[in-house]
């Protein structure tokens, strides 16, 4: 009978024990909601420290952690300098303190409220994560922005719309992780909005530039195909493919989105200056005079149309001067004939380069041929003035 008693005493003392540790929960708790949170802290982190004793009848109770996040998520919401520097990262510990209660809470007696507390925390998540983007804090702002996803993949989040996703801070991660220049962060979560229409054209131009910022440039090129073909008309996809294949050397697949390009926006001179530019390459030297022209039509202050139809008529004009003192000395008449039509094509480029010392009155390389023509066709005087601007 007194073995017996004992056990049920040693019973009591053991349960007493345990009570009495928990209870310094309840006085964590009670601690944060007087407005104490220094003390709130040190409490619940005693209850929590593996190396303490006494934590063992705390350190795994649901309601440890959620107390502990409770306390965190009170210190970031505090308005008190002091207490903002009890933590370096207040909605982390939160986080982390509420996803250990619901690892340990089996029966899940604590769902309820820890579904609230962490509606709550997404708030401050999102909060936070919004004044770091605005400060230019990316690296901050990603980290947020990943925790309010994390927080939205917890089954008692999730379970109340299991299909839902949050595309709004899908692509602010995205965007985030872009600015952080964390690209492969970026092109994972931007390509994930794009799957559900987020951001149209915008998302897949910023995956497109993602991928080129990593050197991948059949990564590019392939969200920015997949990307044309979801949004056709959409100009800053086309322009983006046109640059990339112009980039990559491959002038069919280029010329074959101007003219898509064209075809939606014939007043767009820059389409008609890049394929001005392609004609060249080619050797198509008529077509790329009439594409130049259309160029100009479509944007009669296009400096750089002007300036290459004047290049073009300006190189012309030289290849006839070589054609001319090829002519035989003794063949006096071919040579002048020869060199009256070289004056045709310098007469042209003249003409152009005119009209872009109008545009752009200090740009060297149209001083230069302005200098050549003007000497070449004795007009001293303007000749001065151009080789004056130049010694300037």
């Amino acid at each position: 009978m007194k073995k017996i008693v004992f056990l049920l005493n040693l019973a009591i003392v053991i349960i007493l024990t345990a009570c009495s540790h928990r209870t310094q929960i309840i006085s964590s708790q009670n601690l944060k909601d007087e407005g104490k949170l220094k003390e709130a802290l040190a409490t619940i982190n005693k209850a929590v420290d593996p190396s303490n004793e006494e934590a063992k009848e705390t350190l795994n109770w649901p309601k440890t952690w959620e107390v502990r996040g409770d306390i965190y998520q009170a210190i970031y919401q505090s308005d008190d300098k002091n207490v903002k520097k009890l933590a370096d990262d207040p909605l982390t510990e939160a986080l982390d303190s509420y996803k250990k209660a619901l690892e340990l809470d089996d029966n899940g007696k604590f769902d309820n409220t820890l579904k609230v507390k962490l509606s709550i925390l997404t708030n401050d998540l999102a909060n936070q994560a919004n004044q770091a983007f605005s400060t230019l804090n990316y690296d901050q702002a990603l980290k947020s922005f990943e925790q309010i996803l994390d927080i939205r993949s917890i089954d008692i989040i999730k379970q109340d719309n299991p299909g839902y996703v949050d595309t709004v801070i899908t692509y602010n991660t995205g965007l985030a992780a872009y600015n952080a220049k964390d690209y492969n962060k970026a092109i994972k979560y931007l390509g994930e909005a794009a799957s559900y229409g987020y951001g149209e054209a915008k998302t897949y131009n910023l995956i497109a530039s993602s991928y080129q910022f990593k050197t991948d440039t059949l990564g590019a090129l392939g969200v920015l195909k997949e990307g044309f073909e979801k949004y056709p008309e959409d100009e800053t996809i086309l322009r983006s493919l046109i640059q990339l294949y112009l980039d990559l050397g491959k002038t069919e697949d280029a010329m074959k989105y101007l003219d898509m390009g064209i075809a939606q926006d014939p007043n767009n001179a820059t389409y008609y200056l890049a394929k001005g530019r392609l004609n060249e390459e080619l050797g198509q030297e008529d077509k790329a005079i009439a594409t130049y022209q259309k160029a100009i039509d479509a944007d009669g202050e296009s400096f750089n149309a002007y300036y290459n139809l004047g290049a073009i008529y300006y190189n012309k004009g030289v290849q006839q001067i070589e054609v001319a003192n090829a002519v035989p000395t003794s063949n006096n008449e071919q040579y002048e004939i020869e060199l009256k039509e070289a004056d045709k094509w310098f007469k042209k480029a003249l003409t152009y380069m005119e009209k872009c010392q109008e545009l752009e009155p200090n740009d060297k390389l149209t001083l230069e041929s302005l200098k050549n023509i003007y000497y070449r066709f004795k007009d001293m005087d303007k000749y001065n003035k151009i080789l004056e601007k130049l010694e300037q």
